[in-house]
């Protein structure tokens, strides 16, 4: 049997739930999820925890507040004034509590989001924390094919 390690490819089925138990992401009702190891396509925390997985384990884990998408940094809360927001988006856009915004990197690259959390006279305040930062998870496998 082949085991998972850094940097294996993986055909594998899997459900990550947020901390009320719902499913955030779930591939067992549909085609089992490709990816490789140490790409960034799964939390590192979650990574770990497949590593030394034998192909056709079925398995299931839970992960603790801020393991895997770290902890909630107050220095990811950002005000942004509403003027900067119609200078690059849409001047006529309507923004309101719990809209998800994305903003280019600096290079122009990339991109990365950010939830409104306040509506200012004048400004946004944005919060750029990962959605589930701080909140425990739970993460099921089934391994389908190790490469």
């Amino acid at each position: 049997m082949n085991l998972i390690q850094a940097g294996s490819f993986l055909t594998l089925h899997y459900r990550l739930a947020g901390p009320d138990g719902s499913d955030l992401i779930n591939t067992f009702a549909d085609k089992p999820a490709t990816l490789s190891l140490g790409t960034g396509e799964l939390a590192p925390a979650i990574e770990a925890r497949l590593i030394g997985l034998e192909e056709g384990t079925r398995t299931r884990f839970e992960l603790a507040p801020g393991e895997a998408f770290g902890e909630r940094n107050p220095d990811m809360l950002q005000r942004v004034k509403l003027s900067l927001m119609r200078q690059l988006g849409d001047p006529d856009e309507q923004y309101h509590v719990g809209d998800v915004v994305q903003f280019p990197t600096p290079d122009g690259s990339g991109s990365y989001a950010g939830r409104v959390q306040e509506l200012g006279e004048d400004w946004l305040l944005f919060d750029f924390n990962h959605p589930l930062a701080g909140q425990p998870v739970s993460f099921e496998v089934q391994v389908i094919g190790v490469l």
